[in-house]
Order: structure tokens, then C-alpha cells, then sequence
């Protein structure tokens, strides 16, 4: 069996790809612009190499999917944190992607001694934020898990935040204010432990660690205020508010179109440095820019009224809560994917009929990868797969099979991708665009006429289409 090495992509993945450079790997194909995962080194030709996302990879080293990883201090601890026994080894600090974890907060008069209402905690840390909670003996607080921008959540929506940035200043352009300095990151070599003690892969640890910038870390420019009592100021709204979400990421450009057009006009939307609450040019609106992932559960909770994301996110978050106030208000046609299953093209399964021969008399659990989980553990039980293991993923799925996984449930426009990757699509499960989503709960005369509002000249630039 060869040894395993997990790359990732991302932030990390410039930085890596000139480590792996200077340690003479002669990768045919490690770059930003990569659309193939799986690269290959001429130094250790034998090597399996896959790309992924970086959280996934202390998950993968931990399962003992890979022998090696390379990626960030703070999903290594994200991992710990809750699995303290978990066979992950931190073998060196490869000294770049330096960041850290701030607990933030943008509340009134907030008291970590805490008197009142339980504290909301928002962060792609949820393992971390807990053990913060913990740690300072918070005797009721909730932590909500979100996909990423947790920094646009308080105050409306959590008293704190835990967040990456690269220093306090960072911090502050967002509004918020350092609680405490919960960690300091950098990129580490990770292994497993039973590789580590069963195979030899003395070579290929000894070259990515004599690549590193021997670089003693910087101390005193980081300090932690001190937890406790913080006093910042917190947007007033009227009754009658109404709150909309908008899309970060790849959405943004066609979505401030479909805006522009509906003669809806937002000033700092897309945003150059990271404005998560552009001005709107609606009376009694407010808008903030969080992630599309993120958005159902937000408005299933109240915290928004209307949101603009995927009709994929909607039916994973349906899957999961059949009875949430969340409906579809108004297909906007933008953005149309499709999502579908995908195997191996080695696979002799040409659709999901041939699944259930496929999965018939395996011993081991089928194994599901996708972003969508909730979606892809219904795909498994409709479609009768037995015994199966869903494996969520943070991108990057292609890279999963055929090794980590049996079946993907994907999005895509093309195909080509998936094909590029030697994978088949054997069943679309449906189409995905991008859609207006809002509460079935209800709300005052002002508020519904306002989002009435907003709804008819969103339909009327749908219609122009």
C-alpha cells in the first residue's frame, strides 16, 4: 500500500506548493488554479497525493485515511479540542499561514460573569468556542456552528464570536473588540500515529521539514484582553425592520446585478475589504453578507427575514428539519447547478438500481462524501444502501474517491470537472438555482409590506430575464 500524504488547498495552498518546491517534490500540478486533486511528484513518484479542504484534513490523518497532512494549527486543535485521544500527531510548526483564534464581541456591557440571558457563540470553531465556554465557566450559553463569517453575526444575532484573524487591528475593522486570545496558528505536519509507528516515511517528513523556514516565532506583537466586561455600541432597529441576507463568495456578482435591475441599489456590495453590512438603499432594511450554507437555519431561526441562496441549501436544511418555517419565496434563476450522485469510472454501476447490487453483501459500511449531508443520508435511505457512513466535506470532493469514499453527492454546471477527476455522474437528483427564501412565520403589517415589497421588484427583474 502506498503512503498517503493530504495537501490542501486554499489559503495554504501557495505557501505549501513553494514548500514542496523548494524541498525538490517536482509536482506536476499544485496551484491556485488547479482543477485536478489528485498531483504527483516526481521525487516520490510513489507517493498518493490528494487536495482537500483544509479542515477535512486532521479528520482524514485522525481515521487513518492518510499517513501525513499538511495543515493549519487551528483545525488540528479544532479536532483535539473534543477528541483528545484521536491518533493525530503534530510532528513540526512549518512556520507560515500564521494566524489566530479571538473570541470577539460587539455587545453592550457584556459580562463573562454572566448575570443574565445565556451568551450565543458563533464560529467555524464550534469544538473550540465550547471549550472557551467551558474554560471560563459560562453556566448557560448556546454555540451556533456556522460555515464561515461568523464575524457578521453579533450583535444582532450572537454576543460573540470566534473567528481567525491575523491581529487585533484585523478585529476591529469588523466592528468587534478582542475578548481573549484563545490561540495562536500556523501550518504544521501532521501524521498518524499507527503510520508513524508501523511504516517508514522518514524521507518524506526529513524533506518538507529541512524546507521550512527555521523562523523563531514572533512574541508580544498578540496580546489577549483580559476576558470580562467590554462596553461597545449596538445598532438600534425598529419593530418594523427588515432583515435580508445576502450571499458572499461566487454569488455576489450575479445576485448585485439581479439587484441593480430590480432597481434595489447596495452601496458596498460585493466589498473590497470585507464589509459584511453594506448600506441599502430601502428604508427600514438592513442587510448583512453571510454564507449561503448558512442562510436557512438563519432565517428558520428569525434572525433574518428574507435571505437569497441556493435551493441546494434549502433542501439539505429540509432534509434535516422537514417541519422548519423556511419556504422558497421566489425562484431568481440564477446560478443553475445540478446535483448529482457520482462514482468512479472503474465503478460497474451505471445508475442507482445497480447501487443496491453494488452495496449487497459488503461487509464494510458504504460510504457517502458530500457538503450536503443531510441530503446525501436521505439519497442513502431511499435508496435502500444498508449499512452506509456519511462523510461531510468542506470541498474539495472529487479528491475523495475512489479511496475515502464510494459515492459522492456533488454539485456542477459542466461535468467536466467530475470527469477530468475519472468520475461518472449516474443520477441527478435535481436542479439547483439560486432562490429568495423566507419565514412562514407571522409578522407585522409594516414589516410584510416592505418585504412584499421587495419581493414583486426581484419578480419583475426575474421576468425581464
Amino acid at each position: 500500500m502506498p503512503l498517503k500524504i493530504a495537501l490542501p488547498k486554499g489559503r495554504l495552498l501557495r505557501k505549501t506548493a513553494a514548500l514542496l518546491q523548494k524541498a525538490d517534490w517536482r509536482l506536476d500540478e499544485y496551484h491556485s488554479s488547479m482543477g485536478f486533486y489528485r498531483p504527483k511528484s516526481a521525487k516520490f513518484p510513489d507517493l498518493l497525493m490528494r487536495v482537500f479542504h483544509e479542515k477535512d484534513i486532521p479528520i482524514q490523518i485522525a481515521m487513518g485515511n492518510y499517513d501525513l497532512g499538511i495543515c493549519g494549527l487551528d483545525w488540528i486543535e479544532e479536532l483535539l479540542v473534543k477528541y483528545p485521544s484521536s491518533d493525530v500527531v503534530k510532528v513540526s510548526d512549518l512556520q507560515y499561514g500564521q494566524s489566530s483564534l479571538y473570541m470577539t464581541s460587539a455587545s453592550k456591557s457584556m459580562d463573562l460573569r454572566q448575570n443574565g440571558s445565556p451568551l450565543r457563540i458563533a464560529s467555524e470553531y464550534p469544538n473550540l468556542a465550547e471549550a472557551f465556554a467551558l474554560k471560563h465557566r459560562l453556566s448557560r450559553f448556546s454555540i451556533f456552528p456556522v460555515w464561515g463569517a461568523a464575524e457578521a453575526y453579533p450583535p444582532e444575532n450572537a454576543e460573540m464570536a470566534l473567528l481567525a484573524a491575523e491581529d487585533t487591528a484585523e478585529i476591529m475593522s469588523y466592528g468587534l473588540s478582542p475578548v481573549s486570545l484563545v490561540l495562536d496558528s500556523s501550518t504544521f505536519l501532521i501524521v498518524n500515529r499507527n503510520s508513524r509507528a508501523k511504516r517508514d516515511f522518514d524521507k518524506i517528513v526529513a524533506s518538507i521539514v529541512d524546507a521550512a523556514p527555521d523562523i523563531a516565532k514572533s512574541a508580544g506583537e498578540k496580546k489577549a484582553t483580559a476576558a470580562g466586561k467590554i462596553t461597545v455600541s449596538t445598532p438600534k432597529y425598529y419593530p418594523d425592520t427588515v432583515r435580508l441576507a445576502l450571499p458572499d463568495g461566487h454569488q455576489q456578482q450575479q445576485t448585485v446585478e439581479l439587484l441593480n435591475k430590480a432597481d434595489i441599489r447596495i452601496e458596498g456590495y460585493p466589498s473590497t475589504d470585507g464589509e459584511r453590512r453594506p448600506k441599502i438603499a430601502l428604508e427600514g432594511v438592513v442587510v448583512k453578507v453571510i454564507r449561503p450554507q448558512d442562510m436557512p437555519l438563519q432565517v428558520a431561526n428569525g434572525n433574518f427575514d428574507l435571505a437569497i441562496t441556493g435551493r441546494d441549501w434549502v433542501t439539505d436544511h429540509l432534509a434535516q428539519f422537514p417541519s422548519s418555517p423556511v419556504k422558497e419565496v421566489l425562484d431568481l434563476k440564477l446560478r443553475k447547478v445540478r446535483l448529482v450522485a457520482v462514482v468512479s469510472q472503474n465503478l460497474s454501476v451505471n445508475d442507482s438500481a445497480d447501487l443496491q447490487g453494488f452495496v449487497g453483501g459488503r461487509a464494510e459500511p458504504f460510504r457517502l462524501a458530500s457538503e450536503y449531508v443531510n441530503i446525501a443520508d436521505k439519497f442513502a435511505r431511499e435508496n435502500h444502501l444498508g449499512h452506509y457512513r456519511v462523510i461531510p466535506t468542506w470541498g474539495a470532493t472529487e479528491a475523495f474517491l475512489p479511496d475515502d469514499a464510494d459515492l459522492l453527492i456533488e454539485n456542477t454546471e459542466t461535468g467536466r470537472t467530475i470527469a477530468r477527476h475519472n468520475l461518472k455522474i449516474i443520477e441527478t437528483l435535481f436542479e439547483s438555482t439560486a432562490c429568495l427564501i423566507g419565514n412562514t412565520g407571522t409578522v407585522s403589517a409594516g414589516k410584510r409590506q416592505r418585504m412584499d415589497y421587495i419581493v414583486e421588484r426581484l419578480r419583475t427583474a426575474v421576468g425581464d430575464n
